[in-house]
C-alpha cells in the first residue's frame, strides 16, 4: 500500500528471540531536531560552537539513516523469513547522485527536514548542497542502473545491487588552454554517511593458478584450483528507499583488500615497498572506474575488475540462497541475476565454475539452472564492447 507520508510501522518480533524488536523513530519536525542534535552530539562529539558545513550535512544525514536503517532490517527480515525470490543487478556503474536529498523525498520527509533546520538558524538547501555526488558511474549506463534500484524498491520488489566502491570514480575535470585535464576524483576522502561496511561477508577472489585433476572419495573426477593468487572482496552496503512505502532495498559494492597486506619478512631485510607490494597491487582493482584499456595492463585490470565483482557477488547469492534452501535445482526459482550490458558477462562462466567444481553438481545440472537464472540488457553494438 502506498502512502503520501510513512507511518510508523508495528514492532518486528524475531521468531528466535522475542525480546528483539524494532520501533520506527519519528518523522515529524521535531523528531527531526531533536535526532539532528543528537547526533551532532555523540556521532560527531560536537556543538553548535564547532559546528562546520560538512558537519551540519553528516548529522542530517545521520538522522535520516536511523530512520532508513529500520525500514530496512525490516525489509531483510520480512525477505528471509517469506524466502522470496530476489532480483540481482549487477553492473560495472550505479550513478546514483546525491543521496541526502532523494532518501529524504523517498521518505517523505521534505517538510519536517526543512523547518527542523530553519528552527535550528540552518539553511536546509544550503545542507542538501554539501554532498558529494558518489563516483560509482560516468553516463548512461550508471543512471540507468541507479534507477532501476530506484524503481525495483518504489515496486516492493526483493532485490540487491551488486558492483565495485570505486575509491576516485572516473575523474574530475578541468579545461586548460580548451583542452581536457583529467585530475582524480577524490568522493571517499570525506565521512560518507550512506557507505556501510560489512566485512562479515568477505569473499576470497582467485586469479592465475593452475588447475589440477583428481578423483574424489566418490569415484568422480574433481578439479583443484591451485597456486592462485587471492585478492579479497570486502562489501558495503549502501541502503535504497522506495517512494513512501517503507521498503528499504541493499546496493552491496565490493572493495578489493590484499589477502596478505604486509610482509614483515621484506620490511625487515629493508624492502619496505615490497613489504606492501601486495597491498598495492590488489586494491588497484578498486581504485578507478574504467581505467584506460588501450594498453595490455588496462586490459588485464578491467578483466580483473569485472572477475572481481561477478565472483565475489555470486558467492554473497549462493550464500545468501543456501542460508533458506538446501537443493540447487531450485535456484533459479529464488535467485533472477540481471546483467546490465557485457561488463558482468564473465558472471555467467563464474557461476558454473562454482556450481561444478565448488558445490559439485553435473555439467548438465549446472547449466540448465545457469541458464535459467540470467537475464541480460545490451545497450550498444560495438566491437569494443566484444559484440562481434
Amino acid at each position: 500500500m502506498r502512502k503520501s507520508d510513512p507511518e510508523p510501522m508495528t514492532e518486528v518480533e524475531d521468531k528466535n528471540n522475542k525480546n528483539w524488536s524494532i520501533h520506527f523513530k519519528g518523522m515529524k519536525r521535531e523528531d527531526v531536531r531533536l535526532g539532528f542534535l543528537n547526533n551532532l552530539e555523540y556521532n560527531l562529539a560536537k556543538d553548535k560552537y564547532s559546528l562546520t558545513p560538512y558537519a551540519q550535512f553528516l548529522s542530517l544525514a545521520y538522522t535520516v539513516r536511523d530512520r532508513l536503517i529500520e525500514r530496512w532490517i525490516t525489509s531483510k527480515q520480512q525477505y528471509h523469513a517469506q524466502n522470496v525470490k530476489r532480483i540481482y543487478y549487477m553492473s560495472m556503474e550505479f550513478l546514483m547522485g546525491r543521496l541526502l536529498s532523494n532518501n529524504i523525498m523517498n521518505l517523505c520527509m521534505n517538510e519536517s527536514c526543512k523547518t527542523a533546520m530553519k528552527d535550528l538558524g540552518l539553511e536546509f538547501e544550503d545542507i542538501i548542497d554539501r554532498e558529494f555526488d558518489a563516483g560509482l558511474g560516468n553516463g548512461g549506463l550508471g543512471r540507468l542502473a541507479a534507477c532501476f534500484l530506484d524503481s525495483m524498491a518504489t515496486l516492493e520488489l526483493p532485490a540487491v545491487g551488486y558492483g565495485i566502491l570505486y575509491e576516485f570514480g572516473i575523474f574530475n575535470q578541468r579545461i586548460v588552454n580548451g583542452h581536457q585535464v583529467e585530475y582524480p576524483e577524490q568522493w571517499l576522502q570525506h565521512v560518507n554517511p550512506w557507505v556501510m561496511e560489512r566485512a562479515e561477508y568477505k569473499a576470497r577472489i582467485k586469479y592465475y593458478g593452475k588447475t589440477l585433476y583428481h578423483t574424489g572419495p566418490n569415484g568422480k573426477q574433481k578439479v583443484a584450483w591451485v597456486d592462485t593468487e587471492e585478492v579479497v572482496a570486502l562489501p558495503f552496503d549502501v541502503p535504497v528507499p522506495g517512494y513512501g512505502n517503507n521498503t528499504v532495498n541493499t546496493l552491496r559494492l565490493w572493495s578489493a583488500r590484499a589477502a596478505h597486506e604486509f610482509k614483515f619478512e621484506y620490511f625487515n631485510s629493508g624492502d619496505y615497498i615490497g613489504a606492501c607490494q601486495d597491498k598495492l597491487t590488489s586494491e588497484n582493482i578498486s581504485k578507478v572506474l574504467y581505467p584506460n584499456d588501450n594498453n595490455h595492463s588496462g586490459k588485464e585490470l578491467r578483466l580483473k575488475q569485472q572477475h572481481f565483482f561477478t565472483s565475489a557477488s555470486l558467492q554473497d547469492i549462493i550464500r545468501r540462497y543456501l542460508s533458506n534452501n538446501a537443493d540447487f535445482r531450485e535456484f533459479p526459482d529464488k535467485v533472477a541475476i540481471q546483467l546490465n550490458d557485457t561488463h558482468p558477462a564473465i558472471a555467467i562462466v563464474e557461476l558454473m565454475r562454482l556450481l561444478v567444481d565448488e558445490h559439485e553438481l553435473e555439467w548438465d545440472a549446472a547449466w540448465d539452472i545457469v541458464g535459467r537464472t540470467f537475464a541480460y540488457t545490451n545497450h550498444t553494438l560495438m566491437p569494443e564492447a566484444l559484440e562481434r
